[in-house]
């Protein structure tokens, strides 16, 4: 039944993929797929229909839970650190964005420029990301034989990585990895040097392709929610996060008051 739906959903994608190609105005994004199509001429390439099918598929399944899953866990961390808060509406003072719509109460004018000068505020959603990665793990195939203290892990053996063990383990973090501590990211604490001691995107070649989109959503979220609202338990006390298969809030979930 999951192929059957599969091939569906594949073959409805493909018709509204092949309208597109056609259509009279291609320079035209009105969706998620034209941006895709446009970006991809952009940089000189023409993605086959299979590679449209399958990016289509990728953000309509693969972002929609995780973004929900790290939205949830901002909100919760920042509530369990008002300092930070603090801390991120300076960085938004620094830059006249908190002014900006204290004096308009209108949305923010703010371009993927103005985000990356927002240094704390890239630091806090790493290390939101960091303690509650949205995804628990991701499996590669081993392309050759290989010892991993003291095991041997053969050719074509399917190897599953943990992405929250490995942020809670590696060595590399000078303050306990179990802290909420946006500042391990700073420039003057570059706790994470290696490859893959913080992944929660993934690794190598198959890394999510939609980081950067994930991130960004996830800043404009933070400065809206700084920006404009205040929050508070609407329970007598948090709720457990249950880590797989996505990072969610159990016990009825999480209940606040803005």
């Amino acid at each position: 039944q999951g192929i059957k739906a599969r091939d569906m959903l594949h073959q409805f994608m493909e018709k509204a993929i092949q309208e597109k190609l056609q259509r009279n105005n291609p320079e035209d994004d009105s969706d998620a797929l034209d941006f895709i199509i446009n970006s991809a001429k952009e940089h000189g390439k023409e993605l086959t229909v299979q590679e449209l099918k399958e990016s289509a598929i990728e953000l309509i399944f693969a972002a929609f839970f995780t973004t929900a899953s790290a939205s949830t866990s901002l909100i919760l961390l920042l509530l369990k650190h008002p300092s930070v808060i603090e801390k991120m509406r300076q960085e938004l003072m620094s830059h006249n964005l908190y002014q900006e719509w204290q004096s308009c109460h209108c949305p923010l004018d703010i371009s993927l420029e103005k985000l990356s000068r927002l240094r704390y505020l890239d630091c806090v959603i790493k290390e939101v990301l960091r303690v509650l990665p949205p995804v628990s793990g991701g499996y590669r195939t081993a392309l050759q034989t290989f010892e991993l203290d003291g095991y041997q892990i053969p050719k074509g053996w399917s190897v599953m990585y943990s992405i929250r063990d490995t942020h809670e383990t590696a060595a590399v973090y000078q303050s306990p990895p179990s802290a909420f501590d946006p500042d391990r990211f700073s420039a003057t604490r570059i706790e994470v040097a290696g490859r893959f001691h913080y992944i929660p995107f993934g690794g190598g070649a198959r890394s999510c392709i939609g980081k950067e989109l994930a991130q960004a959503i996830l800043k404009l979220l933070a400065i809206e929610l700084v920006s404009t609202a205040r929050w508070e338990l609407a329970t007598p006390g948090y709720p457990a996060m249950q880590t797989v298969p996505i990072v969610h809030p159990v016990d009825d979930g999480l209940h606040l008051y803005f």
